[in-house]
């Protein structure tokens, strides 16, 4: 069964930085599409980033363009999301999730807590 596991989030002031990570096991997460989205309580989840199978071509939410970078190494299945500049509305819980042809199949994962105090 396959499995997204995230983790890096924690407490960092505004203009601070944190590194997400969501380690893929189960499945032969190389040929899905990798992407991270987050959740405030209370809102709808919105899609931060996203990075093809081959990671050659990235997407970013416009509220975090030039702040935030995708990336990830297959050969340790694993996705990453470095957050720089953070700010307190980036505040949310950050969730993994493999897509496989467009939502043929997919995963997701439960999420890890990040918190920027201004």
């Amino acid at each position: 069964q396959g499995r997204l596991v995230e983790s890096g989030g924690g407490l960092v002031q505004s203009g601070g930085s944190l590194r997400l990570s969501c380690l893929a096991s189960g499945f032969t997460s190389s040929v899905y599409d990798m992407s991270w989205h987050r959740r405030d309580p209370g809102l709808e989840a919105e899609l931060v980033a996203s990075i093809t199978s081959d990671g050659r071509t990235t997407n970013y939410a416009d509220a975090v363009k030039g702040r935030f970078t995708i990336s990830r190494d297959n050969a340790k299945n694993t996705v990453y999301l470095q957050m720089d500049r953070l700010k307190p509305e980036d505040t949310a819980i950050y969730i993994c999730n493999a897509d496989y042809r467009g939502g043929e199949h997919g995963y997701w994962g439960q999420g890890t807590q990040v918190t920027v105090s201004s």
